[in-house]
Parts: C-alpha cells; structure tokens; sequence
C-alpha cells in the first residue's frame, strides 16, 4: 500500500488489496472511501470484499463508484458528505488514485484557492491543472450559494429551539439560523403517558414550522458535518453554513439495529417501545390486551436518553394490569444492563417499594443483544460482578425495548467530539474545551448530566447568556453556570409520580418545598406537574423563551478569579 497524503484528513491510493486493508488500518486510517465501479478490471476485488476486510479490521468503508471522465456535481456533493461524516484520516482509492484525488479537489472548491488544491494535489503526484477552471468556477458558485449566520444551530429538538427562543427573547433581532431536516417537532417525554394510556399521540406534536421562533432562519436540511477551524457546517447535498457562534444540539441516535432482529418485529409479536412515537400507541394497545404471562422490560447500557423511562413503563404496566385484575397471573422482569435500579441511590428505597408492590423480579447486568419476535424469544448478554459473561435466554408475551444509545454520527465523526464520541464540553459554560465559538446542550452533551427535557430546559438559559456575553451582546460581569440539573418524573403508577431532580454528582436537587412535593415520595401533586404543568410548560414557555424556574444562576466573582 502507498497512501499520498492530500491533507491531514485524506490520503489516496490505487487499488487496494483485500490483504492491504489490514495494512490500511496499521497506519492508522480510520475509514476508507472505494471509488472504482465494481468490475472495471480483473485485478480488483469487489466492494463487498473491501467491506468485509474493512470491518474486521474495524474500518468503515463506503462505495461512491466513479467513471473514468464522469465526475458529476452529485458526485462531489456525495464524496464531500462522505468526508464531513466519515471517522479520520480516510483512505480514498480507485484504480490509481486520480479519480479520488479529482473529487476532492473539486470538493475543495471555495473552501481553498484554486493554487493550494492543484499544489496539495501535484505534490501527491497527480497533475489536476486541467481542473483549474471547473474548481474557480465551482468556487464562484460555493460563493454565492454559501450561506452565513451570526449564530447557527444545528438540531431543531428540545434544546436547539428552545436556545434560540431564549437568545431572541434577550436580543431580538439577532441573526439566527436552526439547521434542521424534519417536519414535526415532538414532546418526547409525553411518550410515557400515551404508553400507558393517557395522552394520545398526536397530543406530543406539532408541526416544526409552528414551533421555530419569529425571527430564526429555518435551513431545512441536514446537517453532515463540522469544520471549526472554518467556522463552517457542510449540508447533506454538499451546500455549506458558516457562522460566527454555533451551537450544536442534534441530540442522540437510537440504535435500533444494535440488537439482533430489532427492527424487524418493532410493532408487532408483542414488541414495542415508548422510545418511537409511533410504537407507544403498541405500547398501550399491548397492555389493555394483557391477560397473565411474561412481560419483559429492558434497560441498555448508559448513558441514555431519560434514564428513568423504560421502569416507568413499567410501573405503569403493573399498575393498569393491577386495575384489570390480573397482575397476579404475570410475571414481570426488569432487565437492566447497569448496576442499579436507579442512578440516584436516594431514589432507590421509594421505587423498590413498588418493585414489591408488584413484583417485580430485577435482574442486573442483563444486556439485550438478540430478538425473535415470531418465537417470542429475547437474548441477553449477562455480566457477573467478575467481569466473566454468558448468554440467557428468555421467553416473553410482552417484551418494552429500550434500544442501545450513542453519540449522532455527526458529531462523533468531527473535531468536536470527546473520546467517547459525545461533544466536548466545559460542565459549568456548555463552551465547547477546544473550540471557544462553539457551545451545545441536550442530549449530546457530553458532560455528566442526565439526558432529559428538563436537562435542556436548565441548559439553554446558561448557553444563551455566555454566548450573547461572548458576542458583546449582552452587558453581563459573570458567566453563567449549568449545576447539572435533570429531573425524572417517575410515573409509580397511575396518578401518582416520584419527582426526582438531581444535579452533578448525583446531588438531589428539590424545586419545591417538601409540603407540597416530597421528592422522596409519590404524589398527586407531582403527577399533576407531569400531566397538566409540563407539557404547557414546554410549548408555552420553553420553545418561546419564557424561562420559568430556569433563570441561570452566575459565576460569582471570587469562581471567575
């Protein structure tokens, strides 16, 4: 193998062998782009080898299948994606290399001048002079179609809107883009409640157009990837965003096919997740039908997205299938991967109390990897206390899916990650610890906050401030500073919900005095709160910048010493 290094991030080569894959891996690639079709010549192996060596050796490999003489915009557009989303340094290759090499200084277009793509390009040894014209002429076009914002934020969730919300609601006026692709815009945490039964799922959407704030700029697209050194975010399609602040806010991915036959029985064989808007009705629908029998609940390793969501749908399982009298007849297991009922040991005492209640039987270290919906048979992965592992089986009429979690392939892909692939930031500011123009919250935080609504609600107030403050747009001494604040309604059964909030260290954290809400135990009061409060709370406050019990607090003086 003989890899010509065109920048830090991509290096080109002829074809490769399967056997040089290995090699490939060695001198530390990451990933590798195949452009040449399958079957040009003889000598190649087919893409679905390359791909097969590519993963034992624990590379990505991506197929973009080029011509000779016919590299189309699409095609620049495509390998440009491929280069913002792919892990780095990326090994791109084709019969010699020059089709590669051309993609990419086409791709260069506007980003770097025309002499430093054709010099990069001669020093790899492929002469690109002949493109001279197409790369200033492509630039031309990056020039005026790029787009530029004071302040762009990429994800349209929780915290995306509800940032911007709060910077317009300090600063009107303020020059703000939202990069995101989808339609709907959704109340997350109402999932639970239309599991079991009491919200209806329209009841947790809205169109996204109605929830952007006045004065935002809706780029509606996806984002592909981060250049912080250029200030730039690239589109899905090739197109580009640059910006003086950005927030990054894409929250989580849920990784359905991270466990055997998932997806193909979601919906149906008596497998469901309040985590899809469009399965929790399933969920509801699985529960009024139950009539005795296995009902398993599961937990993926952390972190996930409201730590507490999969043991609610269950408390609220036992709780209706207590109503209809037939409780007695189920037996119903809690397989959580981790360690612990719950993360915060204080909330532990009051949730085993329904454990009992409805007994439950907990069963730690138990890590869904395989499921056969049609035999109604699930798979775990099983840790000991020393670290030894087997697999169990198990049989099931109802199985509620908490699928495994990670960090969005955006992110984990670009410079701003951690090593654990979740954005970098400071825990205090949301800054990110490298970049001082970016900053993020919600899920994708990579700081040790749990990952819920109410997390993003604390949060935003804070990134607002510090990067108005940073802009010289708001006349504040102090920056303010995030506690780590989550909270976790934890629906004990109908009607009655366990408040628990916690910030950094697992500190209890109660917004109420203990006569109207005891976080230690179930009430009526707290139900209310997650019903009726919340969810106005969120639509009418949060998306619009209105921050009730969530006005930051500042870093005092003798802190910013």
């Amino acid at each position: 193998m003989q890899a010509k290094r065109l920048t830090d991030d991509l290096s080109v080569s002829a074809q490769l062998a399967v056997a040089e894959i290995a090699e490939a891996k060695a001198a530390g690639f990451r990933s590798i782009i195949v452009n040449r079709p399958d079957g040009e010549g003889p000598d190649q192996p087919r893409f679905a080898e390359i791909d097969a060596a590519a993963r034992r050796a624990g590379l990505e490999a991506r197929y973009l299948p080029i011509e000779i003489g016919k590299i189309s915009d699409d095609d620049v557009a495509a390998f440009g994606t491929l280069m913002a989303t792919l892990p780095k340094p990326t090994l791109g290759f084709c019969r010699s290399g020059t089709r590669t090499a051309t993609l990419w200084a086409l791709s260069q277009a506007g980003r770097r001048s025309t002499d430093e793509i054709l010099q990069r390009a001669n020093a790899a040894g492929y002469d690109l002079s002949s493109l001279a014209q197409r790369i200033k002429t492509g630039a031309a076009l990056a020039e005026r179609s790029a787009e530029r914002h004071d302040v762009v934020i990429v994800g349209g969730g929780a915290g995306g809107i509800a940032v911007a919300a709060s910077m317009l609601a300090r600063k009107p006026g303020l020059d703000i883009a939202i990069v995101e692709p989808a339609e709907v815009h959704y109340y997350q945490p109402g999932w639970t409640l239309v599991g079991g039964g009491v919200f209806q799922a329209s009841d947790t959407r809205k169109e996204m157009a109605s929830v952007i704030p006045r004065g935002a700029r809706w780029i509606k697209a996806a984002a592909a990837g981060f250049d912080p050194q250029n200030k730039t975010v690239l589109l899905e399609g090739g197109r580009t965003v640059s910006y003086t602040k950005l927030i990054v806010a894409p929250g989580l991915r849920l990784n359905w096919g991270g466990v055997e036959g998932l997806e193909q029985t979601l919906g149906k064989n008596g497998v469901t997740s309040n985590y899809r808007y469009d399965l929790a009705p399933y969920t509801w629908e699985l529960v009024k039908g139950f009539r005795g029998g296995t009902a398993l609940f599961t937990q993926p390793p952390m972190p996930i997205k409201c730590a507490g969501a999969p043991q609610k749908a269950m408390y609220l399982s036992c709780d209706q299938w207590m109503r209809q009298g037939v409780l007695s007849g189920a037996k119903v297991e809690f397989l959580n991967a981790g360690p612990v009922l719950f993360g915060v040991a204080d909330y532990v005492p009051p949730l085993m109390e329904y454990v009992n209640k409805y007994g439950i039987q907990l069963s730690f270290g138990h890590n869904l990897i395989r499921i056969d919906g049609p035999a109604k048979r699930a798979w775990f992965k099983v840790t000991g206390k020393d670290g030894e592992s087997s697999v169990v089986e198990r049989a099931f009429d109802m199985i509620h899916v908490t699928p495994p979690q990670s960090p969005p392939d955006i992110v984990t892909s670009s410079p701003l990650a951690n090593e654990a692939g979740w954005l970098d930031l400071d825990p205090a500011t949301l800054r990110h610890v490298r970049y001082p123009d970016v900053y993020g919250l919600g899920d994708v935080s990579g700081a040790a906050n749990a990952k819920t609504a109410a997390a993003a609600r604390k949060m935003a107030p804070v990134v607002a401030v510090n990067l108005l403050r940073d802009m010289g747009a708001l006349e504040e001494p102090h920056e303010a500073v995030y506690d780590g604040y989550g909270s976790c309604p934890l629906t004990v059964e109908r009607g009655k919900v366990i408040l628990a909030e916690f910030g950094y260290g697992g500190k209890r954290m109660p917004s109420f005095p203990k006569w109207f809400i005891d976080d230690l135990k179930p009430s009526k009061a707290a139900w209310l709160l997650k019903e009726r409060v919340l969810p106005e709370i969120y639509w009418k406050a949060m998306l619009k910048g209105r921050e009730p019990m969530a006005k930051p607090r500042r870093k005092s003086p003798a802190a910013a010493e």
